[in-house]
Order: C-alpha cells, then structure tokens, then sequence
C-alpha cells in the first residue's frame, strides 16, 4: 500500500473533522427541535435559545476578518439566467447584504462572499439570477454579486480601532483594523502602514478607492477612548456629518444681512392685533407668534406670524446653500447647531418681545366650531407684546391669579383666554378627524459644569404647549389649502398609511395585550381605530410601550413636492409653514408663496425647487434625528454607567425570545438577558410575555433592576432581575 504524503495525511485530518462537524450540528438539530415540539405553540425554550445567543455572543467578539482577493466579477461574462443591473448596497452587521435595483422589483440577496468591498449606501453594479425556494415554488427570490461600485456613500467611516499580533519568529507581524460603529457595515477596515491612535480608540477612517481586496484605508482622526463619552461625542457627530461650525462667507454675509434697516415699504402692519409668543424658557431662535381675535359675524381672526427668514436668506446667497446642507437646526443636551447663523437664528429673524421684526403672516378665518373657511398670506412688519413661557402660562391657567406671573401677563389675559377657548375647540376637532397622539415623555438632561449628566426627567407638556401646537397645525394646513387650491409650489409635509405587514405585526402585537381590535380589515382601519386602542392602552398603564410600537409600524413622514396628506394627523393637506428659522422645508415654502403669490411670478419657475428642496429636507432631516438619538443614548448610558451596581424600579417595556427590556421612569432603558434569570424560563409570543420559574413578566409589569453594565462606545445597558 502506497504511503500517504504529510500533506495528502491533514487533508484527510481535516475532512474527518469537517465532517464530525456536520454530523454534531445535524444532531443539536434534532433535539431542538425534538424539545420544541414539545412545547405549545408560540412558547420558546429559552435555554436552547441562551446557549445559541451565547454561540452568537461568541462570533460577535472582535476577531480579525482577513482580507481576501476578490475575483475579478467584472470581468466574467454573465451567464445566460444571469441579468446585470444597478441599484442601491444595504449593508448587515453579518456582512451580507441586499442591493435594491433602480428600476424598481425585489431586492437581490448579496451573500457576504460576494459583498466585495461595497458599503451601506453605496450605489454598485451587480450581477444576479433569479429562482425559486423550492421546486414548484411560486415565490421568486434574487441573488447575486457586487461586480462595481459605481458611486461611494461616503469615504469616510467611524469604529474601533483593535491591534494585534499574528505569526511566529520571523513570521511575526503586528496588524490593525477597525471594526465600524455602524450596524450596516459588517466588514472590517485593514490599516496601511503603522496606525495612528492605540488599541481600544474611536477612530476615523479614510478608505481606499481600491476595493478589490476587500476595505482598505488609514486613520484620519483619533477620537479619543472608546470608553469615553466626549470620544464617542464627536465619533457621532462625524460618523453623521454633522456640520457644527460656518463658513467665514456664510458668517459675513449674515452678520451683514442683518444689520439691514427694516423698511415698512410693501409690509401691513397689524397694530390692532395683540400679538405675543409662548415657547420654552431657554429658546433664543423665536420663529413663531400668535394673535387671536372674535369677529363680529361670529367665528375667529386667527394670527399666526412666523418669522420672514427669506428676507435675508435670498436665492443663491451663501446662507441659502449652507442651509440646504444643514436642512434643520439640531438640539442636543449641551447646544444647538443651527441651521442659519446667530447673527440671523438668534437675532434679527428672531421675534423678540418689543422690537419691529419683518414676518410673514398667515390670518385664518375659522367657524365658531373651528372649520378653517378662508386663509390669507401676508408680508407684516410685527411687534411681539410679550415673551410668553410655557412654564408660566401653564401656571397661569392653573392658579389664575394667584400665580405668581398673574402681573406679567395681565395686559394679555383677555387674548389668552380667548387663545384656551379656540384650543378647546381644535382639540376636538383633531380627535373628531382621527389625529393620533402618542405617549412619548420627552427627557431633559440636566448637565454639570463638566458637561456630564448630573440627572434626567420627563419634560411635562402642559395646556400651553398643546394650545401653540393646535394653532400652528392649522396654520399648516390652511396654508397648505391654500397652495394647493391656487397652484404654488409648495414644500408638504406627508404621511402615508402603514403598509399592510407591518400593520398587522402591529394589531398582533396589540391583541397579545388583552387591546381590543376593530372588527375591520386591514385597509379599513384608519386613524380613529388606532387612535381608540392609544386611548385603551392608556386606561391600562401601558401606553409607552403600545405608542413605541406603533411607531415603528408607522410609515416615516417626510417631504414631498406633492400633497398626499397626512394619515397621522387625520389630514389632507399639510405643509410646514411655521419654523423657516430652524427648518429648510418653511424656509423654501415661504420663498415659493412670496414669489408666486405675493409677486405673480410664474410657478412653473419654482416646481423644480419644491422638489429639490422636499429631498433636501427629507434626507437632512433623517440625518439629524439619528445623530439626536445617538446623542441621547450616549449621554443616558454615561448616565447609568455611573450607577452600576445600583437597584432601581422600573417597567417591563417589552419581551423577546432573547430578553426583558426595561423602561426606567426618566425614559433610560436596559435588558435583562433570558439566560440570567433563574429557574426554566420560556418566552410566549402569543402573549408577549416570560415566565421565569412561578413568575411572569408581561409589558407594563412593574419590576426591580440592577444596573450591571453599560456599554457607553455601543450604547447598550445590561440589567438583571433584583428577587
């Protein structure tokens, strides 16, 4: 018998091994499932499930991805079943994922060997064949490969930097790469050369071009510790491209827009009206004020006066193209980032009580039941009476005069009682009409000197708050009656319906709560039912949970060049109209009824800007809602990180077949894996709840935590179960 080679002898080594493999996970196949037929329907075994989140937890450890050579996929002809096409890369933290093609139709399946160097949003060109799952099978599914990367989202990425050492003796080498924050992008970046920074930093990174071997690139910006707040900071704004300085020509030209003096020239002054704003204490950027008066037929003269930015931001000034790349001011716990400069956000534009301010005012004629009949648009030169605070107002309503502020707003009682009356009056027609309202406590973050959070509450939202919402939705929709009934351009605000899957993921969800559904289906249930199972969630004590869930049901609302309306408010036609000074979608609006209703331009002229600006809008938009989620997560982890160790009450927000989640009172949430807690513990989805021994855990269960861990760089809280 011929002797076998040494090489020939770890091949064969290796295939018994592979195979032992096979034949090991077949038979942890078979009694899962062996174990899960015995249990009923919708009940998960959560020790099975721990020890595959454990095998998870392993695999997600940072380990090295070593860098392949791709094959050359743009060279090789397609095969006859193959097609080519071009769409948009959807990254996954696995690293596979789906491209969307242009054209429209399902999205192709990239498997992670055939990603080839793409990234979350990059536009790539792809090669794909279509089958179906099984033979006779009636569902098509697509798959295919990366053979270009024909437009870049960005060169630019944010992670981790890891260092280590491979080999041995004089194969020894040190190597670095960065595993990226983002969740889409499950590929590691390979560092050039000696990297800036130490092991364990936030880092940013410039990528190479050349993808042919998977992500290349080198460190650009050392951030600082990835257990540091400040690092993980400034890792987020950068990670978002978030612009927090001006250009010295955008600065310039503001400061000297204005300076302008105002003209009253081709401005009707309302001198009979008592005009005042409400808004929060620290508010600097006032872009809003309000007059109410009775007109002697019956019905109401509602004034709703918002600052006229386009009269220093112009068409094609500096300012203008700084603001489309801004596209909103953001608010974090420690400052605001402005979409215009101080100059214009905090000082002229700014409706300061007792000074002359340009605006652009809207008078609707309402019904005594609060029907908008007539909308009327009008360059005003205004002066604010008064500086209202929605504090204060809040306390004059509730004590009258013995609040302490009864003196300050006495000149205006008579319009602000008024103001309460027609608020009544809008507040019932908005629940009349469907409008959802959801159950999300707002956090303030109370910072030290140092910039640390020393604690965190719930903002309450009083009368006052609602009352300036009520008037500023109708504005909002009178305007946009009127842009659509006079043919103007304009920037809307839409809202779709939920889609069908998700609505019923959603209705499941619900009834697994003990909420009692509409006898409709699902293309009859419309803003009213949803509305009532808000309402009977709140009767319950389990309104947070049931509003968060609905909202990821929800289509996302976003700008458009046409009006569609607004499922969530219950309304057909709805614009922003009422904050230019902090959002790009009035601001451009306001330049669109000024030119061609105001001045007779033609409309036409200005379609293609309505439609340049709603996309504008919609992607900035996006952008600063993630970076102030990210920001809040980070500063409410710092938060917890300082309490471990510490036992809390709290509430049970939501159960998994992987954990409890659990909701503190001040809005700062955890979980608590399965695998901790003590006894046989099974996950019911029929009933979204756990049972852990005798106990069980359902959303709305008031329960007692540890804080155990808080992950700041990941933004994640681990809590465990106090007996």
């Amino acid at each position: 018998m011929k002797k076998r080679s040494k090489k020939q002898q770890h091949k064969e080594q290796a295939r018994r091994a592979h195979k032992a493999q096979i034949s090991a996970r077949r038979t942890a196949k078979k009694r899962a499932a062996m174990m899960a037929a015995s249990l009923p329907a919708g009940v998960v075994d959560c020790r099975t499930e721990g020890a595959k989140r454990r095998f998870d937890r392993a695999e997600s450890t940072p380990r090295p991805q070593m860098p392949r050579k791709v094959p050359r996929a743009e060279q090789k002809p397609p095969r006859r079943d193959e097609r080519v096409t071009e769409g948009l890369f959807h990254g996954n933290a696995r690293g596979f994922g789906f491209v969307t093609p242009a054209e429209g139709g399902e999205d192709i399946f990239i498997p992670a060997t055939a990603v080839h160097g793409a990234t979350d949003g990059d536009t790539v060109r792809v090669r794909y064949h279509a089958y179906t799952a099984r033979r006779g099978g009636e569902e098509e599914r697509r798959e295919g490969e990366v053979t270009a990367i024909l437009a870049l989202a960005s060169r630019y990425l944010v992670g981790t930097l890891y260092t280590g050492v491979s080999g041995f003796g004089r194969h020894r080498r040190r190597y670095a790469y960065v595993k990226a924050d983002n969740p889409r992008i499950g590929q590691d970046v390979w560092l050039e050369g000696e990297p800036q920074g130490e092991d364990g930093d936030k880092v940013e990174v410039l990528l190479s071009d050349d993808r042919a071997r998977g992500l290349h690139g080198r460190v650009s910006r050392v951030f600082g510790p990835a257990t540091d707040r400040r690092a993980n900071y400034e890792a987020i704004l950068s990670a978002l491209d978030v612009r927090t300085e001006f250009p010295e020509a955008v600065i310039r030209e503001a400061k000297e827009r204005a300076a302008r003096p105002l003209s009253e020239e081709g401005r009707f002054r309302p001198e009979n009206e008592v005009i005042l704003t409400i808004d929060g204490a620290g508010a600097k950027d006032l872009d809003d004020a309000v007059s109410l008066r009775r007109l002697p037929r019956g019905g109401w003269l509602l004034g709703v006066h918002i600052a006229d930015v386009s009269e220093y931001v112009t068409a094609g000034s500096e300012t203008e193209r700084e603001a489309m790349r801004r596209g909103t001011s953001l608010y974090f716990a420690d400052r605001v980032v402005p979409m215009l400069p101080e100059a214009l956000s905090n000082g002229a534009c700014s409706l300061n009580a007792g000074e002359d301010k340009y605006a652009l005012s809207a008078f609707l004629t309402l019904s005594e039941e609060g029907e908008i009949k007539k909308t009327e648009v009008r360059r005003t030169l205004i002066r604010s009476r008064l500086r209202g605070v929605y504090e204060e107002v809040n306390d004059l309503f509730a004590r009258d005069k013995e609040s302490e502020f009864y003196g300050k707003y006495r000149a205006v009682l008579p319009a602000l009682t008024r103001m309460r009356e027609l608020y009544a009056i809008l507040a019932k027609r908005a629940k009349a009409r469907g409008a959802m309202e959801f159950d999300r406590p707002e956090p303030i973050l109370i910072l030290d000197e140092a910039g640390d959070v020393q604690d965190i509450r719930c903002r309450e939202r009083g009368e006052a708050e609602r009352l300036i919402e009520q008037f500023m939705l109708t504005a909002n929709e009178g305007v946009a009656t009127l842009c659509l009934g006079g043919g103007i351009p304009c920037v809307y605000r839409v809202h779709e319906r939920p889609e069908a899957g998700k609505l019923q993921e959603f209705l499941l969800y619900a009834h697994n709560l003990g909420l009692k559904l509409p006898q409709k289906t699902g293309e009859e249930i419309d803003g009213h039912d949803l509305a009532a199972l808000l309402e009977e969630a709140d009767e319950k004590g389990i309104s947070r949970a049931v509003s968060y869930s609905m909202l990821r049901a929800m289509a996302k609302a976003k700008y458009s060049e046409k009006c569609t309306g607004h499922f969530g408010l219950g309304i057909a036609n709805y614009c922003h109209f009422t904050s230019p000074i902090r959002r790009l979608s009035d601001l451009m609006t306001h330049r669109m009824i000024k030119a061609v209703l105001l001045d007779g331009e033609a409309a036409a002229r200005y379609k293609s800007l309505a439609s340049r600006a709603a996309e504008a809008a919609s992607d900035t938009e996006l952008r600063a809602l993630e970076a102030e989620r990210e920001i809040e997560a980070l500063y409410k982890t710092a938060y917890l990180a300082k309490q471990e160790g510490e036992e809390l009450d709290a509430t049970v927000s939501g159960c998994a077949a992987f954990g409890i989640f659990a909701e503190l009172a001040n809005t700062c949430e955890g979980m608590i894996p399965l695998e901790d807690l003590e006894g046989d513990v099974y996950y019911d989805e029929t009933t979204c709840s756990v049972r852990a021994g005798e106990r069980v855990f359902t959303v709305g269960t008031p329960i007692r935590i540890r804080v155990e861990e808080a992950d700041i760089s990941r933004r994640r809280v681990r809590f465990s179960l106090v007996e």
